[in-house]
């Protein structure tokens, strides 16, 4: 991408593409990010700047818009992690604990009447507005804090759906792993977050039919053209309904991890 500088009433400074797999479009512009705006981004916007009115500190702060009509977001220096489930224990019961916090935060959260979300996986049903991608390369660590980037899919879920997927990618929860190793990364994520009995009792079945949402997307975009997906199923479909099939394997071993009694 071809580097331009914005004039002074729009942040100065020049634009800079990210480093990563990101969104087509983003950019870094001095101590902010822009993103194009979507229907969606005004729920958004009300909804990051809820988050950030209750203290929460795992989301970027929102600034509005500038003159090209893009999203501006604090911008968050960091680094993000990898599908290889390189967390430690510890991490992985702080991260639980942010995405705790997310949940509570987003529990006293009043959508506005005309809200619209973008939310390509349908959730399994709609309790209050999750991130829906927490995944480690949406999430950077940002000196002494965790912080989620990547809000587009920001919409009504539930909070078993987000720790689902959550444990899974960051844990990473694959057939790569061996499952008593996996069991206890996931017991760390889900005691970090400080699952309630019925959470733990649903997980170990939610494990997998969140993975084969993802499956499900990857292979409508694959079919239909659509992008991002068609090109994340070329590099990471196998991955992903390998995952599939190797959680809804193991559902035993996760429950004994986490059950309420263990």
């Amino acid at each position: 991408m071809t580097s331009k500088t914005l004039p002074d009433h729009e942040g100065g400074g020049r634009e800079e593409p990210l480093a990563g797999n990101v969104t087509s479009g983003v950019v870094r512009v001095g101590d902010t990010v822009r993103r194009p705006a979507g229907a969606w981004t005004p729920a958004v916007d009300a909804f990051l700047a809820h988050l950030h009115r209750e203290g929460f500190t795992g989301a970027p702060r929102p600034l509005g818009r500038d003159a090209m009509g893009r999203q501006v977001l604090e911008y968050v220096p960091g680094d993000t992690g990898d599908h290889n489930g390189t967390y430690t224990p510890e991490e992985l019961v702080a991260i639980g604990r942010m995405v705790r916090g997310l949940h509570d935060a987003a529990g006293r959260f009043a959508p506005p009447p005309d809200a619209r979300w973008y939310c390509p996986i349908p959730p399994d049903r709609a309790e209050l507005v999750c991130h829906n991608d927490v995944s480690p390369w949406n999430l950077v660590r940002s000196g002494g804090r965790w912080v989620l980037i990547d809000w587009d899919y920001a919409a009504p879920a539930s909070r078993g759906w987000e720790v689902a997927y959550a444990a899974q990618t960051c844990g990473g929860l694959s057939a790569e792993r061996d499952p008593a190793e996996a069991a206890t990364r996931l017991a760390a994520f889900v005691d970090g977050y400080g699952a309630d009995p019925a959470t733990r009792r649903e997980l170990p079945g939610l494990l997998g039919r969140r993975a084969r949402a993802m499956v499900d997307l990857l292979r409508r975009g694959a079919r239909d053209g659509v992008q991002p997906w068609a090109r994340i199923h070329a590099e990471n479909g196998a991955y992903w309904a390998a995952t599939a099939r190797y959680l809804d394997r193991h559902v035993e071993v996760w429950r004994q991890a986490i059950s309420p009694a263990a």
